[in-house]
């Protein structure tokens, strides 16, 4: 009888503190909404208004490009391929459209970029990872943009970042030449 006791304990404490938990997080959404704040990137990627729909070929998605993949309209993540994202120089927040044929191809193209704007930086590398330093602030990158041209540390590049928003990665635009390199 003592177990019993225990077992209808236990659960119960389980039942608050899940309701507990529930509570807590619509709270939190709601704060951040009223302040327009966010704990992570995804809570500002906007989905709404984005489609998905079926043909007798292929399933299309639209999504956001989060900076490894895309957010899509259905709420299911997808991969982009890291060679597309940094030849065509993807940065957060542009619409993608991805087409997923029968055979599980699965085509991606970009459909709205967001607004933009161009910095100067310096890449620099930690923890096998690459990023640039540009305006006091730190953006990660993508390897492939790297190493695809035999970029080094320390060279100076352009990078494209939205306009108008807080972003954490950046699509290297081009290398700015050294005096040596100059025609």
């Amino acid at each position: 009888m003592e177990n019993k006791k225990t077992i209808i304990a236990i659960r119960d404490f389980i039942v608050t503190a899940e309701k507990s938990i529930k509570n807590a997080k619509k709270l939190l959404k709601d704060v951040l909404e009223e302040n327009n704040l966010s704990l992570d990137d995804e809570i500002n990627l906007d989905t709404r208004g984005l489609n998905s729909y079926s043909s007798a070929d292929s399933k299309i998605i639209e999504g956001v490009f989060t900076w490894e993949e895309m957010l899509g309209g259905d709420g299911n993540k997808y991969p982009v391929p890291v060679n597309y994202a940094s030849k065509s120089k993807l940065v957060q927040w542009d619409k993608l459209k991805l087409t997923i044929e029968w055979s599980w191809k699965m085509l991606y193209k970009q459909i709205a970029p967001i607004e933009r704007e161009t910095k100067v930086g310096l890449i620099t590398k930690e923890k096998e990872k690459y990023q640039v330093l540009a305006d006091g602030k730190s953006y990660n990158v993508l390897t492939a943009a790297i190493t695809h041209f035999k970029w080094e540390v320390w060279s100076n590049v352009t990078i494209i970042i939205p306009a108008w928003k807080d972003a954490t990665f950046a699509a290297i635009d081009s290398i700015i030449p050294t005096d040596d390199e100059k025609l």
